[in-house]
Order: structure tokens, then sequence, then C-alpha cells
């Protein structure tokens, strides 16, 4: 799988350790930056590495600033994208699970090292179960359409 990862200035950090989970696990890594600790805008990395995802450069992607939040909301007006910040193991699994997410949001400032690779392996290595999920999704991509969800209810 191809992987994206991208980051600002508070979270490079995150990225470089990041980039090695992604590596370990035998991914193909690609890094959209930054490449260091000069601040930049989060909105260019997350819209550069959805971007890519979107057109199909990469599988998915895992986008860290100092606390994951402007990422996902960032991440999240391209279209195709469905970014989750993640916090934990469960939340990282359960939202491939149901909800197929392609982008993966960290804080580079509120988790460790430990708990970042428990995310990242978790999130990576869990598929999307569709079933009573992809009806949900599907509504979710109606949305993004400009389409209301509930005329999927008889479908």
């Amino acid at each position: 799988m191809k992987v994206a990862v991208g980051s600002d200035h508070r979270g490079f950090d995150a990225k470089q350790q990041t980039k090695a989970i992604v590596t370990q696990m035998g991914h193909e890594c690609i890094d959209f930056g930054t490449d260091g600790t000069h601040p930049v805008d989060y909105p260019d990395l997350a819209y550069i590495v959805s971007k890519a995802v979107s057109e199909g450069q990469a599988d998915r992607a895992i986008l860290i600033c100092a606390t994951g939040l402007g990422m996902s909301i960032a991440a999240n007006k391209v279209k195709g994208i469905r970014a989750a910040l993640c916090h934990d193991e469960l939340s990282a699994q359960i939202s491939r699970d149901h909800n197929d997410t392609n982008v993966l949001c960290l804080s580079g400032d509120q988790i460790g090292e430990v708990l970042l690779r428990k995310i990242v392996e978790a999130w990576l290595s869990t598929e999307f179960s569709g079933g009573r999920h992809q009806r949900r999704v599907g509504k979710i991509i109606a949305i993004e359409e400009g389409r209301d969800p509930r005329e999927l209810n008889n479908t």
C-alpha cells in the first residue's frame, strides 16, 4: 500500500516516527513534507496530501499537526476524503472498520511514541468491513455531492 504522509512544523517529529512505522509495516511511504520545524501552514500540507489520495497517487494518508484538528478539518474539504482525528487504537480501528477512512489525522503534541505506533499500526492493519457500514459511507458520499442522504433510505 502507498501511504502519503505530511505534517506542519509542530507535527514534524511525529511524522518522522510515522514514516518509520509505515515502512516497517512493509508499506511504501511518500513524504510530502514539511522538511523541518520552520513554521508552515497546515492547510497547505493537508491539501496536497489529501489530493494525492483523492487522485490515486496514494492509497491512504497520515497527517499530523499540533492537535490534529486543523489537518482533519482541512483534509475533509477535499472531495473523496474521509479523514478522522484519532487519539487511541480503538478510534483508529473503528474509523477504518466502520467509516472506511482514507486519511488518519494525529496530534504531534498530545500523543507519545508508544501510542503513536499503536494508532498507526491499528489504522493501517484494519480493513473496511462493508455490510451495513457501506450504506452509511454511501450517505456520507451523498452529502459530499450535495445530496440529501435520506434519499438513499429506500435503496
